[in-house]
Order: C-alpha cells, then sequence, then structure tokens
C-alpha cells in the first residue's frame, strides 16, 4: 500500500464523521433557534428581512411603503418586507437570520358581535371618503371596511388591518337613540335606515332611507348607517280631566255626575253662552311600516309626534268646534252626535296630511256644570216620567183588550164545541139512518137473488133428470145396438155367445179338448156352453138402474 492510498483512507474516515457532526449540528440549529409554535387560535405574522451578511445570497429589494411584500407564484419573497399571508397554528422552521416572526391571535366575534375593520395599508381615498369597499385580505385602499364581520373567528394580519369588535351600540342624536353593530329589530317594529355617506355600489345618498328594515337581524356598519327602531301599528292616547276623587274612586254630585277638579285640566273651553266645558278625548293612532321613514323624518320620535302633533291637534279641534256651541248642544243626543263626528273626521284630515294613520277618535265625557245640566236633566227626567206613565196606560189598556180578547176567545171556544156537538150528532143520525137503508136494500136483494137461486136449482134438477133418462136411454140404444152389430159380425148369435165367454174367461185358464165319444159327460157339455152364453147375452141387454 503506497503513500496516497493510506492519505485517501485517512481522509475519508475523518470526513465521515465531520458531516454527521455537521448534519446534527444543522438540526439542532434549526430545533433550537429556528423553530417557531403556533398554538391554536393565533397566527405568525411574517416580515422577510434577507441574509444576515450583504454577501450572502437572497438580497431582495424593499417593499413599497404602506404595501406587502411581493412573493412568487410558490410564496418566496421577492421584497424585503411583511408578507399579506399569515402561517396557522402548528410548528415552522425559519431561519432566524433572514426571518422576524410576530405572533397575534386570531379576531373572535362571538353571536351577537360585529367586527369592524379599518385598513392601514394601500391608497389614499378620494376627499370626503373614509369608508372602503371590498372583502378582507382584498382591499387596496386605506379606510374602515364598509361590510362589517359577522360571529366567527378570523386570522388577520394586524400590520394591515385594525380590527374593532362591538355589540349593539345605542348612539344619542339628540332625542334620538340610534342604534349599531349587531341590531335586533323585534316583532312589531321597523328599522328607520340612517345613511352617513353615500354608496356607489348601491347609488345610496346620505340621508334617511324610504326603505325599512323588517323585524331581524342585521349586522351594521356605525360608520356607515344609524338604526332608528320605531314600533308600528296603533297606540292609545287620552286626554281626560282631573276629577275629585276618594281613595281612587270619583264622587260624584247630587246628580250623579263626577265633579272636575280644576278649570284647566283636560280639554277645556267656554261654549258660546259663556259656560266653562271640560272634555275628555282618546283617540286611537299609528304609523304603517310605509309611514314610518317619513315620521322619522319630519318629527325624530314617536314621542315627538305625540307631544307635536297628537295631543295639540285634539285640543286644538275639539275647543275650536266645542266654542261654536251652546251648553245645552254638547248635552243633548244629536248635536252632540253631530259634534263628535265632526272633531272626529277633522282629526283624521289632520293625521293624514301629517303621514299618520287614526284608528278611532272618540269624545268619551264632556263635564258641563251643574247649573246648566241639572235643569236639563230634570226635564229630561220629567219627560221620561211622562213617557212612563204613558205607557203604563198603554199598557193598562193593552192588558184590558187583552183580557177582552181572552172572554171572547174562550165564548167562541164554548160555541164551537157546542155546534161541533150538533154537527156530530147529525152525522151519526144521518149515518144511522143510511146504515139501516143499507141494511133493508142489502136484506131485499139477498131475497131476491136467494129466489133466483132457488128457481135456477129447480131447474137444474128438471134439467139434470130429463139429461139421466135421456143418458140412460141412449145407453140402452146403443148396447142394443152394439149387440146387433156384433151378432151381424159373427154371423150368428151362437157365434157371438162363444166369443164372450170366451173373453170372459181368466188369462191363467186352460183348456183342454179331450175327445170321448158320444154319449160322455163332455159331449153333453156343447149344449149347456150354448145356453151359458145366450143368458149371458140377455143379462148385458138389461138396463142398468
Amino acid at each position: 500500500m503506497n503513500t496516497t492510498s493510506k492519505s485517501k483512507r485517512a481522509t475519508f474516515s475523518i470526513g465521515i464523521p465531520a458531516i454527521v457532526l455537521l448534519l446534527v449540528g444543522i438540526e439542532a440549529f434549526q430545533w433550537t433557534f429556528n423553530r417557531v409554535y403556533v398554538p391554536e387560535g393565533h397566527s405568525l405574522v411574517l416580515r422577510y428581512k434577507g441574509p444576515p451578511l450583504p454577501l450572502l445570497p437572497g438580497n431582495r429589494p424593499v417593499a413599497q411603503p404602506g404595501q406587502f411584500a411581493k412573493v412568487d407564484e410558490n410564496g418566496n419573497p421577492l421584497e424585503i418586507g411583511i408578507l399579506k399571508d399569515m402561517l396557522g397554528p402548528g410548528r415552522h422552521f425559519l431561519w432566524i437570520g433572514w426571518w422576524q416572526t410576530k405572533l397575534v391571535p386570531d379576531v373572535l366575534v362571538k353571536p351577537g358581535e360585529v367586527a369592524v375593520v379599518s385598513s392601514k395599508m394601500g391608497n389614499d381615498l378620494a376627499s370626503g371618503q373614509f369608508l372602503v369597499d371590498g372583502d378582507l385580505d382584498a382591499t387596496s385602499d386605506k379606510g374602515i371596511l364598509r361590510k362589517v364581520l359577522g360571529p366567527g373567528t378570523y386570522r388577520i394580519n394586524d400590520y394591515a388591518y385594525n380590527v374593532s369588535v362591538i355589540q349593539e351600540e345605542t348612539i344619542k342624536s339628540g332625542q334620538q337613540l340610534k342604534h349599531a353593530g349587531w341590531v335586533s329589530i323585534p316583532t312589531g317594529y321597523v328599522g328607520v335606515v340612517t345613511n352617513l355617506t353615500d354608496n356607489p355600489l348601491t347609488n345610496a345618498k346620505p340621508g334617511i332611507q324610504d326603505k325599512v328594515l323588517q323585524p331581524g337581524l342585521y349586522p351594521v356598519n356605525p360608520n356607515e348607517q344609524h338604526i332608528d327602531i320605531v314600533g308600528i301599528g296603533y297606540a292609545e292616547k287620552s286626554v281626560k280631566a282631573n276629577l275629585v276623587s276618594k281613595n281612587g274612586i270619583p264622587v260624584l254630585d247630587e246628580s250623579g255626575e263626577p265633579t272636575v277638579v280644576d278649570d284647566e285640566s283636560g280639554i277645556s273651553f267656554p261654549s258660546n253662552d259663556g259656560f266653562r266645558i271640560h272634555m275628555d278625548f282618546t283617540a286611537v293612532w299609528g304609523i304603517m311600516p310605509e309611514q314610518a321613514s317619513d315620521v322619522i323624518r319630519k318629527f325624530g320620535t314617536l314621542d315627538a309626534v305625540e307631544a307635536k302633533v297628537v295631543v295639540p291637534q285634539i285640543e286644538s279641534i275639539c275647543r275650536n268646534k266645542g266654542s261654536s256651541l251652546g251648553a245645552v248642544d254638547l248635552l243633548v243626543g244629536e248635536t252632540r252626535r253631530l259634534f263628535q263626528d265632526e272633531v272626529s273626521d277633522a282629526f283624521e284630515r289632520i293625521l293624514e296630511d301629517k303621514g299618520l294613520t287614526l284608528l278611532h277618535g272618540f269624545v268619551r265625557n264632556i263635564h258641563i256644570p251643574q247649573e246648566v245640566r241639572k235643569p236639563i236633566q230634570e226635564k229630561f227626567v220629567a219627560d221620561e216620567l211622562k213617557l212612563t206613565r204613558d205607557q203604563e196606560l198603554l199598557t193598562a189598556t193593552t192588558e184590558a183588550a187583552l183580557r177582552e180578547a181572552e172572554k171572547k176567545v174562550e165564548l167562541e171556544t164554548e160555541r164551537v164545541k157546542a155546534e161541533t156537538k150538533k154537527l156530530v150528532a147529525q152525522a151519526e143520525a144521518e149515518g144511522e139512518k143510511q146504515a139501516q137503508e143499507t141494511k133493508a136494500g142489502t136484506t131485499k136483494l139477498v131475497a131476491a137473488i136467494e129466489k133466483k137461486t132457488a128457481e135456477l136449482e129447480a131447474q137444474a134438477s128438471i134439467n139434470l133428470g130429463k139429461a139421466k133418462a135421456g143418458a140412460k136411454q141412449l145407453e140402452a140404444e146403443a148396447k142394443s145396438e152394439l149387440f146387433g152389430l156384433a151378432v151381424a159380425a159373427f154371423g150368428s148369435g151362437s157365434a157371438y155367445n162363444q166369443w164372450t165367454f170366451a173373453t170372459g174367461l181368466p188369462d191363467d185358464v186352460q183348456l183342454d179338448m179331450l175327445y170321448a165319444g158320444e154319449g160322455t159327460f163332455w159331449t153333453d157339455l156343447k149344449g149347456f156352453t150354448d145356453v151359458m152364453l145366450g143368458k149371458q147375452a140377455l143379462e148385458q141387454q138389461k138396463p142398468k138402474r
């Protein structure tokens, strides 16, 4: 082995441990100095500083003020400065000499809150503008983002944006309370929108908008809009006089009417005949959704509408109309009804001109001085008493007529009963007479029928006797004629007799002819046969009885 080989082997044996040691050193440096841990709920802002030494590779130009550092398609920085994208939770390795890091918490927006974001980077807005259109991380101008962030968790680079998390805000403007942030409009209300600036995207102008928000939840940027929450529907407003009372119960005067405490309570005015009149009035009024914006624009609040329009108009109309009438006119029925109708109609027209709605307007009580009311009441009582007496007299007269009618009804009832009995007796007698006549006629008809029947039966007996006699005669003649025909057919009477004898014998009789010569018993039967046949023929010729 030469010296060169030994030298290479020694270099190799020294180099491997050195490389291993270098790798271990680099790994230790990574885990010790370059390792950055980002916990949950936080993000890491990166600033590229370039190489720690000018001679090292990686030098880059500096990013423009107010702008993020540019990066290539792989996310590698092309400029020195803050990177737009941040690193999320986890373990990251960044060379400490090249990078500067900042751990920032994520923005948490809870339910019932909104986040208002302000952009610190980008171009300056035109004069008079302060709201920036666009989404988070997609803006190009400095200013407050028009769009607020609803509930959720957001990773926001604090180098570029400031964030303010707010709940529902109440802004007092004069006597008005306006709302922004997370605005809740309950049922029965609408939201009247006031724009603080124009909106180029919707062409909306500053001021109160005609379109209202219906009940619901709305995220509202307090830098862009304020919301008036206005109740819609009807409300009741009464203007009443103060009455003398004890333990909360009105004290009545001798005529049964309550007494007014002072001359200025309720709606007070003099009648045209100089008496002080006090009046109670109730209005059921309100606004509809389409009227809400105009009401806020004109009056500011519903309380202002009630104080500036409803109550003053009630008092003004009632005083003007009531002062033209006398105290008696306000008390009696017909003129009081006309006064009520005129006041309600005039009040409705005025509210309609103001953009309000009247459902009902009632003149409830008119308090008239006792010196005017008492004589009128006494007159009315006297009139009512007279009407009562007249009615009682009419009732008595009617009752007498009723009793008379009842007696007439009873009399007529008895007369009808008697007439009915008479008619029933006549009907029964007439029926009995008809029954007897019918019975006699029936008996006569039965006798005639029986007579006719007897005659027919006698004639039938005679005819039947004649028929039987004729039948026997015809039967005898037929038999005689039949015998003659039979004898003629057999040629002689003895032949016929023999045939008759033979046919009269039973079917099972066996006749054997034995010849024994003349002079025997069987020869002598020949004459006996002729005698018997002749006797049988004679019997058949006798008529049957």
